[in-house]
């Protein structure tokens, strides 16, 4: 494959900063946040070495997600709430420390979320996504504009994993993945570039 999908986190907010649980609430970035977002656009540029635009653009219709979008210099093809973030359901807006003092070694990648979603769930959204992308990939690059969790999510249904394997890819706010493949094995090329690495 010489095209990749390249998926970007969205920057700093005030709850991703705190480690707040952020699915449905609409937060804006953080100063600190858009200056991510404008490196990020950097970072994904050499990635791509290319001057071509991509072939698509897809975004969480969540302001923090379009924002960085808009700062990293991508021109969005549509938005779609198949890119939103895991819906946390009554975890929303509180940290990890806070629910395990209810519900002691609680993740989001081992444990449900109470009125949210479940791991299947979000596992179908993120096949849902990726049925389409690789319609277009063939194309030119496709790049997505999301969150934390459910980007880690797609990069599990990406390798074919359970969506609980997103546990071990890690992606920072404003951070980077390039995905492709391998004669035809699935494969992530590059994991969590930062924004500032230029």
């Amino acid at each position: 494959m010489s095209t990749h999908l390249y998926l970007l986190r969205h920057g700093q907010t005030e709850w991703s900063e705190s480690g707040r649980h952020t699915g449905r609430t609409d937060i804006e970035l953080t100063p600190e946040g858009e200056q991510q977002a404008r490196r990020a656009g950097a970072t994904l540029a050499r990635l791509r070495g290319t001057d071509r635009a991509p072939a698509l653009v897809l975004t969480s219709p969540r302001q923090r997600a379009t924002r960085t979008a808009e700062l990293a210099g991508l021109e969005i093809t549509a938005t779609t709430e198949n890119l939103a973030e895991w819906d946390y359901g009554d975890y929303e807006g509180i940290t990890t420390p806070q629910i395990r003092e209810r519900v002691p070694g609680w993740t989001v990648w081992s444990h449900p979320m109470p009125n949210g979603e479940t791991h299947a769930e979000v596992q179908e959204r993120a096949r849902t996504v990726l049925a389409e992308v690789r319609k277009i990939l063939p194309g030119g690059d496709v790049v997505l504009v999301g969150h934390g969790h459910f980007s880690r999510v797609l990069i599990a249904a990406w390798l074919g994993l359970a969506p609980d394997q997103g546990v071990h890819f890690g992606l920072d706010p404003a951070g980077t993945c390039q995905l492709g493949d391998e004669r035809g094995d699935p494969q992530v090329r590059r994991l969590n570039v930062p924004a500032w690495e230029v």
